[in-house]
């Protein structure tokens, strides 16, 4: 019976999986591809489009990619989704550098409690 449980949950896990939308803003060059109707050429120009643009705001904005239009976009749209922030297109001959993390305040250490005077 547990074999039973543990091989069910499995196949639950992995058509979840299978199923999961694809970020186009995060998604990389293999994980494009999976999406049917999605070759090697289209997903380069969507990394290219991402890379030289920024992030799609909408599903919609795919459309703006050369080689996918209307009858692509309705194939893919149900695979896609734009849920993460792709990375923002570096000015042109200008490196971007990395974000420095914002400073954290030390916890301030609190005096021990007075005593109550005694009467």
């Amino acid at each position: 019976m547990k074999k039973w449980l543990v091989a069910l949950f499995s196949v639950f896990a992995l058509m979840g999986s299978a199923l999961a939308a694809v970020d186009i803003n995060t998604a990389n060059q293999q994980q494009l591809e999976a999406i049917k109707g999605i070759g090697p050429a289209k997903a380069k120009a969507i990394i290219d489009y991402r890379t030289a643009h920024g992030a799609f705001k909408t599903a919609e904005d795919i459309q703006q990619v050369p080689g996918i239009k209307g009858g692509t976009f309705k194939k893919i749209a149900p695979e896609i989704t734009v849920g993460g922030k792709g990375a923002a297109p570096a000015p042109a001959g200008k490196a971007s550098a990395p974000a420095k993390a914002a400073p954290t305040a030390a916890p301030k250490a609190s005096a021990p409690a007075a005593k109550p005077a005694k009467k």
